[in-house]
């Protein structure tokens, strides 16, 4: 009896990529080629664009049934985008890659091949990147701030490039989260974890959908679910507020009651009323949490 070929998934989110679907298809394909001990499928979500990109994808889809489509309502985000592809993954493990091919599809046995070593996460780690001076100094940053303030272990220098194990992947279906920051949730649940580091190669075809702006609003996603750091400012905040508000009540009752001070009508209560609505409001954020 043969034995059932392990299935990997390989998760392609795709916005406006008609220049790069079709070679997407063809450079993952080669690569399971040459592994022959895998069955392997492929999820394209495609996040609503506007050009060729799901027209292709369709074709593709119909001439090769390990390949699957979802296509968006509408654009939801590239992070939103990666979450659903895991969701939908029905592999023993899943390969995420962006549909550019920056980060190389050649490197998944390499994946495969500390994934069969017992580790349930295999990230790819940039050693270099082609961007400008400007976004290469945005993205290094971002990923040291991000490892500084998060309260989990972020690798440094990873994107979402990495292969993940089905265990995972079953815990990932159970997130609702309409601003996910997918690779704090992968880190955070813990398990086996070992970088892999690669060259990121440069775009060949199409442009980046990935601006300058984009990486600022996945910053702040990143550090409002994995960073204990906005609450504990809240709580701050509320001290300091409460400490303003006595002493306003202090200088007030002194100067009422030892100099017979009298400040305008109202001007007090509105006053302490509002520092005390600031120091309330501050002090449950930062319990609620």
């Amino acid at each position: 009896m043969t034995a059932r070929k392990k299935l990997v998934s390989i998760l392609i989110p795709a916005f406006n990529e008609e220049e790069n679907v079709t070679r997407a298809y063809e450079t993952v394909k080669k690569v399971f080629d040459s592994l022959p001990g895998y069955d392997f499928e492929i999820v394209f979500t495609d996040n609503h664009s506007t050009d060729k990109t799901f027209a292709l994808l369709k074709t593709i889809a119909a001439k090769d049934s390990r390949v699957r489509v979802i296509r968006f309502a509408r654009n939801y985000g590239y992070q939103r985008s990666v979450l659903v592809a895991y969701k939908a993954a029905r592999g023993d493990c899943s390969v995420q890659i962006d549909c550019d091919l920056q980060d190389p599809p050649e490197l998944i046995p390499e994946l495969l091949k500390h994934w069969e070593a017992g580790h349930q996460v295999v990230y790819g780690v940039r050693r270099s990147l082609p961007d400008g001076p400007v976004t290469a100094f945005a993205r290094k940053t971002f990923y040291r701030l991000m490892r500084s303030l998060s309260e989990d272990d972020l690798p440094i220098d990873a994107g979402e490039f990495r292969l993940v194990d089905r265990v995972i992947l079953d815990q990932l279906r159970d997130v609702d989260d309409t601003s996910p920051y997918v690779r704090g949730l992968v880190s955070s649940m813990g398990f086996s974890q070992i970088g892999v580091q690669y060259d990121r190669q440069a775009r060949i075809a199409g442009e980046s959908k990935f601006p300058l702006r984009a990486l600022i609003s996945l910053a702040v996603d990143g550090v409002l679910n994995h960073s204990l750091i906005p609450l504990r400012i809240a709580s701050l905040t509320s001290l300091v507020v409460a400490t303003i508000t006595f002493v306003v009540i202090f200088v007030y009752l002194m100067g009422r009651l030892l100099l017979g001070q009298d400040w305008p009508a109202g001007f007090a209560t509105t006053t302490v009323l509002l520092l005390m609505s600031i120091m309330l409001n501050a002090m449950f954020l930062g319990i609620i949490g």
